[in-house]
């Protein structure tokens, strides 16, 4: 296959929590022709993957490697704790982490806040995976304390979540290898950023040809220039009715 048969692509990776149906909808609709695939990539491995190529960008958490990708942040997760439904935290609408002292909070693997050290009380292990975690929390083993984003994706009816006010927070952004900033890639940026078709940055429109001076319509309402009057000339009549003669000179004297 040759490269102008080459049919173009565009793989997204994305870590759980992150939910990219708006921007894929208008890849769609703007770039019919480029299919879009959808990467769901563990947020441990994201960075691995768009190094390795796998992705071309990437919705990832924060922090990234500056020194090799790219990245533009995007939006700052509300931090909670989730605990079982008749849990005592339920009957407030904010925790702190003073509160979380004499808990068991589970840690797992994948942990996504960055803690320099973890609130509460250490469980007997930590656990695999942020899933993993939450039926240990239904099971009343400990309590969890993840962005909100992971709260929402795995909800069940046995368990409650409440804003933790003085925890880090997990930052979303898009990220790509810098030496690998494609069109498409650059594409993808300008829908994240808002751009509308017509933006000059977008690629999906060329510039309308400039028209020549001379071929240019004249502009609804402008004001014609007015020709150029005649010069009234020797022996005409003045126009408010004067002889003409130039001035200062002779008249002839009148007959008796």
């Amino acid at each position: 296959m040759t490269g102008s048969e080459e049919t173009l692509s565009f793989r997204l990776a994305y870590v759980p929590g992150v939910t990219p149906t708006k921007w894929v909808r208008i890849w769609n609709e703007r770039l019919p022709g480029i299919p879009l695939e959808l990467v769901a990539t563990p947020p441990a491995e994201a960075y691995d993957v768009l190094r390795d190529g796998g992705a071309d960008a990437g919705f990832v958490r924060l922090p990234a490697d500056r020194t090799f990708f790219s990245a533009i942040p995007l939006y700052t997760e509300t931090t909670v704790v989730v605990v079982p439904k008749d849990h005592l935290f339920t009957a407030a609408d904010e925790v702190s982490l003073e509160d979380l002292a004499d808990e068991v909070v589970l840690h797992p693997l994948d942990d996504t806040l960055g803690w320099e050290r973890p609130p509460g009380q250490p469980a007997f292990e930590r656990p695999a995976t942020t899933a993993d975690a939450i039926e240990l929390v239904a099971a009343g083993i400990g309590l969890l304390v993840v962005p909100q984003s992971l709260a929402r994706l795995h909800h069940r009816k046995d368990l409650k979540y409440r804003t933790l006010t003085d925890a880090p927070q997990s930052q979303v952004a898009l990220a790509w290898p810098e030496e690998r900033t494609t069109d498409q890639v650059e594409d993808f940026i300008g829908i994240v950023r808002g751009r509308t078709v017509n933006s000059s940055r977008g690629r999906t429109q060329a510039p309308a040809p400039a028209q020549s001076k001379s071929k240019q319509p004249a502009k609804a309402g402008a004001r014609q220039k007015p020709a150029a009057r005649k010069p009234v000339g020797k022996g005409t009549r003045s126009p408010r009715g004067g002889s003409g003669a130039p001035k200062g000179a002779k008249r002839g004297k009148p007959r008796r």
